[in-house]
């Protein structure tokens, strides 16, 4: 939700007025990011540029969670992803 934020904020997407509304009616569980995930970011290759998209690679492998995203530069890194 943090990109997501970030995003609508720079008018990327569209204006989001409630995050924690939004994500319990999609039944959206947060994740926060610990150490071990901050440490997996880190050693990750740079095949993606953008710390976001690298912690959530990092996240996903570290969690065994699958990734839902339209960037195929998630694509080199060893994580399930749902191609939206």
């Amino acid at each position: 939700m943090w990109e997501i934020a970030i995003k609508a904020a720079a008018g990327r997407l569209p204006p989001i007025h409630d995050i924690a509304s939004d994500m319990k009616a999609h039944r959206f569980l947060p994740l926060d990011i610990t150490v071990v995930h901050a440490e997996a970011a880190g050693a990750l290759p740079l095949h993606h540029r953008d710390p976001f998209d690298r912690m959530l690679v990092a996240q996903a492998q570290s969690e065994g969670l699958v990734i839902v995203s339209s960037d195929r530069r998630l694509a080199p890194y060893e994580v399930p992803v749902l191609w939206a």
